[in-house]
């Protein structure tokens, strides 16, 4: 690993979920009560799968950009660059991905917005190419 560190530690690797992501991401879970919120760290090229937060109320997510450089997309719209001190606030219901750009890293808080009937669907790969247009 190189020396990109954010104000929060890196984590372990995020084994858990990394049959949903495309290269290798680091999580350090910073909060598992009232509200969920994990420091995610991409190395360069890492991405999520195109994924849905559901909620019947509530719910949703939001990103806290905490350092290098990195995509969030929604389906049917073009992908937005991040940089540290952006906010996404992505609504439930919304199909998207995000990660690190193929030359960063990249790290960003997931704070998961309370809801009711909340749940996660993982959907497929980010397309390779696409991507590597960015």
């Amino acid at each position: 690993m190189d020396e990109f560190s954010t104000i929060f530690p890196r984590g372990g690797e995020n084994v858990a979920y990394a049959q949903y992501f495309t290269g290798k991401s680091y999580l350090n879970m910073l909060s598992t009560e009232q509200v969920s919120i994990g420091s995610v760290t991409f190395e360069p090229g890492c991405r999520n799968n195109w994924h849905i937060h559901h909620a019947s109320r509530g719910g949703g997510q939001i990103l806290l950009v905490t350092g290098g450089r990195g995509w969030y997309q929604e389906w049917g719209k073009s992908a937005r660059a991040l940089y540290p001190g952006d906010v996404v606030n992505i609504p439930p219901e919304v199909k998207h991905w995000h990660g690190a750009a193929k030359d960063s890293w990249f790290a960003h808080l997931a704070v998961e917005v309370p809801g009711e009937d909340t749940s996660n669907e993982w959907l497929e790969p980010v397309d390779g190419a696409q991507y590597d247009a960015l």
